[in-house]
């Protein structure tokens, strides 16, 4: 009779929990985070006597009565059932140690965690959803090109305005990526009005989601669905509360912290306007690479790059920060020092715009300088040129013939070459055009007029324009 309850009873529980005796259960991101739960390990639990389990001093009614307390303190409905109790003692059979580590770098992640999601009204309890995703590593990446603490696809990144270039991918980086993370959340739990559903569309896609409540005919809770999501996904969500039991009643397990480097709060940012390297911080700060690289994850080649539309951060331990300020003007310093290219930056100020007929002879003519500085103000290896192409007529830079033609300047100052130019003024009187003025002034055509005066693309000449005439002409 006892054998019968007992094969009653084993398939009461396989009718209600699915598929919850099988090992796909552990296809999730959990296993290539916080631990893997194998076959050999799962035959090898299963195998334990079960009279040996209920002596144990942890027992079901206690774990019943933890989980019923998380429920009590939190918007999820977190469940007590075979499947999550499973998770939590295979996790405690085997993974103890992974959950010490964790619990290492959640000291420092977690409050950026939580000042974000504060922001956001969410849950204080999502933070663990970083664990499942990413083992807490900002730089983690899965088989399918997800990265970072909360493992965005490049796509679903991008959409949440997370920066990815080469230089930098914001995906890593820890607060950004944070940010998008919880607006992402908002916008599922709005949709699905559950936080158990809401984490399995994370995880699954919306798309999914929607499509297993239609299969269950209509149903809306994630246990009710759970049969009609994928395999990974029906082991996400008890993952999720087997990470919120550990955490939360860590020490009756006697799982601690084991190693804590630094603390989020002993660290500060500073805003970067230059362009740094990681190796020239390091040399003058002292910091070594692995904590640089681990608290600014965001930067892939170890180098900070300069844009003047956005500025930058570096993260350093509260203590370095004096420091790197008080080097900074030797960083600056070193970086002024950095060999620059030795062509001249071409701008309308200082330059020649190719014509289809042109060569460099042919330029260098036109306005009274050599081949050799034609080449050696443009860079330019060989004789080749193209229609349309810019080419630097002066050694004198955009910005100084601007301040020389400044109308702070009583007298205005003309390019400067190798041979001075001079020019003579005429003023545009009504009805004139270029056409009309090119054929009034000997030896001067259209495109000259174009060129001395950068008028390229424009049209039409005002009345009272006063235009540069070179006094010499080819």
């Amino acid at each position: 009779m006892k054998k019968l309850l007992f094969f009653i009873f084993l398939l009461m529980n396989q009718l209600f929990f699915g598929q919850d005796i099988y090992l796909n259960d552990f296809d999730n991101p959990i296993t290539t985070t916080i631990a893997s739960v194998d076959k050999t390990e799962y035959d090898s639990y299963s195998k334990r006597n079960s009279t040996a389990i209920n002596n144990e001093e942890f027992t079901s009614l206690i774990l019943k009565n933890r989980l019923e307390e998380l429920n009590s303190k939190t918007p999820f409905n977190v469940p007590y059932n075979a499947t999550v109790e499973r998770f939590i003692r295979l996790y405690l059979k085997t993974k103890k140690d992974d959950f010490s580590n964790l619990m290492d770098r959640a000291n420092y992640y977690f409050p950026i965690f939580e000042e974000a999601l504060d922001k956001y009204n969410i849950p204080m309890e999502i933070k663990y959803l970083a664990v499942v995703e990413s083992a807490l590593k900002p730089t983690a990446r899965s088989r399918a090109g997800a990265k970072g603490l909360w493992q965005f696809m490049y796509h679903t990144g991008k959409e949440y305005g997370l920066k990815i270039n080469s230089y930098i991918d914001e995906r890593t980086d820890p607060i950004k990526a944070t940010e998008a993370a919880c607006k992402y959340l908002k916008k599922l739990y709005d949709r699905f009005g559950d936080w158990d559903l809401a984490l399995a569309a994370y995880n699954a896609g919306p798309g999914n989601v929607s499509k297993a409540i239609r299969r269950s005919g209509g149903k809306r809770n994630y246990w009710n669905i759970r049969q009609y999501l994928p395999a990974e996904t029906r082991g996400y969500v008890p993952a999720f509360y087997t990470t919120l039991y550990l955490f939360e009643y860590g020490a009756s397990h006697q799982i601690y912290p084991k190693n804590v480097r630094i603390s989020y709060f002993d660290t500060d940012t500073i805003h970067i306007k230059q362009r740094l390297t990681f190796t020239q911080i390091e040399k003058r700060v002292g910091i070594n690479n692995e904590l640089l690289t681990s608290l600014n994850p965001q930067y892939k080649l170890g180098i900070i790059p300069f844009n003047e539309n956005s500025h930058h951060v570096l993260t350093l331990p509260q203590n370095l920060i004096a420091k790197f300020i008080s080097n900074y003007s030797t960083l600056d310093a070193e970086i002024e020092a950095t060999e620059k290219p030795t062509y001249i930056t071409a701008a309308i100020e200082n330059s020649y715009i190719v014509l289809e007929k042109d060569n460099l002879p042919k330029i260098a003519r036109k306005f009274g300088i050599s081949i050799y500085q034609l080449k050696k103000w443009n860079g330019l290896q060989t004789d080749f040129l193209i229609e349309g192409q810019r080419l630097v007529i002066t050694e004198a830079t955009a910005e100084i013939i601007k301040k020389n033609n400044s109308p702070k300047n009583t007298t205005a100052t003309i390019i400067q070459t190798s041979k001075p130019l001079t020019y003579k003024s005429y003023t545009v009187k009504k009805g004139e055009s270029l056409f009309l003025i090119s054929k009034k002034l000997s030896q001067v055509s259209i495109t000259q007029l174009r060129n001395w005066n950068n008028l390229w693309g424009v049209s039409y000449v005002k009345p009272g324009t006063v235009l540069k005439i070179l006094t010499k002409t080819e």
